[in-house]
């Protein structure tokens, strides 16, 4: 019986916000808080009843214990993080002008995440989970974390544990693109479900049109590929193409985590046992929840208040077939 709902892995950091819409250089305070994709959804499916577990390293020093504690206060399992001596926790500024203008500043390099080895990657973790849960991020931190993330992968294939993958492409940490290119797209392969932004499936594929990239990207007939498209929604392609509008935001607030967001609600659908579609209607409704407020985590609902944020939309989520 399996004993973990999802596992995933990769960096998180220590965020630190200006509390003035200023220039960083003009901000004289900021606010501490954490930030990383892999822990955003995590995070977001503990507060949904789920268990879950995040596979990392963290500096042995303050940021890194910061961040072990608060992870697990969320109740993500952290049995597979390691505090090491040897290298820092990263962190990174997020510089909010406006909410259509986040500029986000990153100091990680040769942080404590990218020294994770396959040997970190433990089977038996692997083989104990319904979901492996990753990103493109991961592979682009260092050589060792890309052989990690295919150690992951390898391991999930052996034990028949479906693989769900967010490129979520940080083009400033691949030192080459025809790589993250290779990486991105071998990873895809191998993954039962893909939640790609519309602009990274053209980086990937190279088509302009939802329906071409993900065509491109399908390179299975199980799999269910979805193509994000921002507020309005997402297109899906598995054994019939659907679109799935998105839910009416007022005001924009903060729009780092909304992807993260989204992956929550897929994957919780998916454990589910609930439709691709539904998934995409709940993915939709988080990420439309989490850009309302500042912060990557700050908005992530409880199962409660994504139930009555569900119930209280008159017409939310429509799916439109094609």
């Amino acid at each position: 019986m399996k004993q973990i709902d999802v596992v995933t892995m990769g960096e998180t950091m220590v965020l630190f916000t200006g509390n003035e819409s200023l220039p960083i250089p003009y901000v004289h305070q900021f606010k501490k808080q954490i930030g990383g994709a892999e822990s955003n959804v995590a995070i977001g499916l503990a507060r949904l009843g789920y268990k879950s577990g995040w596979m990392s390293k963290l500096g042995d020093d303050p940021f890194g214990t910061y961040i072990h504690h608060f992870i697990r206060g969320e109740g993500v399992d952290t049995t597979q993080v390691q505090l090491i001596d040897y290298a820092p926790t990263g962190i990174f500024f997020k510089e909010s002008l406006s909410p259509e203008d986040v500029r986000v500043h990153y100091y990680r390099y040769q942080s404590a995440a990218s020294t994770l080895t396959k040997e970190d990657v433990k089977e038996e973790y692997i083989k104990q989970a319904r979901v492996l849960h990753l990103t493109g991020i991961t592979p682009a931190l260092s050589s060792t974390c890309k052989e990690a993330v295919f150690q992951a992968i390898s391991y999930a294939q052996k034990h028949s544990v479906p693989i769900i993958f967010d490129p979520n492409i940080r083009y400033k940490l691949w030192n080459n693109l025809d790589d993250a290119k290779k990486t991105l797209l071998e990873m895809a392969t191998h993954s039962d479900i893909i939640l790609a932004g519309e602009d990274e499936g053209e980086f990937l594929t190279g088509e302009k049109d939802v329906h071409s990239m993900a065509k491109a990207l399908k390179t299975a007939d199980s799999q269910h590929i979805i193509v994000k498209q921002g507020k309005s929604g997402a297109y899906i392609l598995s054994n019939e193409e659907m679109f799935v509008e998105g839910f009416p935001v007022d005001q924009v607030v903060d729009p780092v985590g909304a992807g993260d967001g989204f992956a929550v609600g897929v994957i919780s659908a998916y454990l589910d046992g609930q439709t691709i579609p539904y998934g995409v209607k709940r993915g939709n409704a988080i990420g439309s929840l989490v850009v309302k407020v500042n912060g990557d985590i700050e908005g992530l609902p409880t199962k409660r208040s994504l139930e009555q944020y569900l119930s209280n939309q008159s017409n939310p989520g429509q799916d439109v077939k094609r």
